[in-house]
């Protein structure tokens, strides 16, 4: 993704000169109110918001419009989607900044545009149109368009604008995410998302203060996610010594099973990266560990990345009723399907929740009667 470097223009005139007005905003006396994210900046004139790329000019707030940084025609299962149309392809592009600061980035180049220096050195957006994206993804076959790479929260309204033409075309749409979301932001998102891939970073407040977020609001965003029955997968990078103890895996394990069972949990492999290159690899009995402790704690669908071909059938998707494999993979490679576009078994008919056809409609995961609060979420 790293292109050629920028003109002399600082990275902060040339994005400020690619927004529009708003939309996510609410008026506060003589402040706005952002809602795009968790961080819910209050700005006066001339103020930019956590994420540096919102901010407000002639008592407007102006969002990122009009450009990528980033596109590119990947495999489904590279976001990781597991679950929704197995073997297909997704468009996925994106903007430049973020609202987190994860010393772990493996898009920082991108995402901590302004924040970095050294980001900035490589920041240069390319005009772009809602029509021209979603030409680009039909042109390369693409069955989804995907809002990734930086943090697409923060530009939300620019990936509504993809979206809506998108759904046009017969498109799926999904973000992938850190999860810092608002309750107005999912409302916003509802008519127009399809599928969201959430990073769940941790299960404690202190390894969230420490990327800029908070615990609760990651949370929060999932809850909401699935009650308004957007289909969820979810991500933990597993990072040595930071969040792979097993009392804290098992209350993530547990938080998502409170929401569904049929969540699928992708726990992932972390390499050296950004300002964590001295940092050891996840280990790759660490990464079946955490597989063994989201199968024990009820979850249906536990699946490991990052470690292709190592991992035994933690890349497979099997029916939760007989066992019988539905999806086999290798890396971001589908080597066998026999799962109905219903979701069904061809061995016992029983229906696995996901998305598994543009022509039928998703099969809903399974939710629990009353949730109760696991250990490690907030009340």
């Amino acid at each position: 993704m790293m292109v050629a470097m920028a003109s002399e223009a600082t990275a902060r005139e040339r994005l400020a000169a690619l927004t529009a007005a708003g939309t996510l905003v609410r008026p506060e006396g003589e402040k706005l109110r952002c809602l795009a994210c968790g961080h819910r900046c209050l700005l006066g004139e001339g103020k930019e918001g956590v994420c540096r790329v919102r901010f407000v000019k002639d008592g407007a707030l102006r969002v990122p419009w009009g450009y990528v940084a980033a596109i590119a025609a990947d495999p489904i299962e590279k976001k990781p989607f597991f679950h929704v149309l197995p073997g297909s392809v997704a468009l996925s592009f994106g903007m430049l900044g973020c609202d987190f600061r994860c010393p772990y980035c493996q898009n920082w180049e991108i995402s901590q545009t302004i924040r970095d220096p050294g980001a900035d050195a490589w920041a240069r957006p390319r005009p772009a149109s809602p029509s021209g994206i979603v030409a680009a993804a039909l042109a390369s076959g693409a069955a989804m368009v995907t809002s990734t790479y930086n943090e697409p929260l923060i530009t939300s309204e620019w990936a509504a604008a993809v979206f809506a033409e998108a759904r046009r075309e017969g498109l799926l749409t999904s973000y992938v995410s850190n999860g810092n979301g608002t309750p107005e932001a999912l409302d916003f998102l509802r008519p127009l998302v399809d599928s969201y891939k959430v990073d769940l970073k941790g299960m404690s407040e202190e390894g969230y203060r420490k990327v800029g977020g908070r615990l609760s609001v990651v949370l929060d965003t999932l809850s909401g996610l699935v009650a308004r029955g957007v289909w969820v997968e979810v991500v933990t990078l597993l990072v040595p010594g930071h969040n792979d103890g097993e009392a804290e895996l098992r209350d993530a394990a547990r938080f998502l099973r409170s929401l569904s069972p049929d969540l699928p949990w992708h726990v992932t492999a972390f390499h050296p990266d950004y300002r964590m290159e001295t940092t050891s690899p996840t280990p790759l009995r660490a990464l079946l560990r955490a597989w063994e402790i989201g199968r024990e704690e009820g979850l249906r669908h536990v699946y490991t990345g990052n470690l292709p071909g190592k991992v035994g059938d933690g890349e497979t998707t099997f029916c939760a009723s007989c066992r019988r494999p539905l999806v086999e993979r290798r890396g971001f490679q589908v080597v066998s399907r026999c799962i109905g576009e219903d979701g069904s078994c061809p061995g016992c008919g029983a229906r696995t929740p996901g998305i598994w056809s543009r022509g039928a409609p998703p099969v809903p995961p399974e939710r629990p009667e009353k949730a109760e609060t696991p250990p490690g979420a907030p009340n």
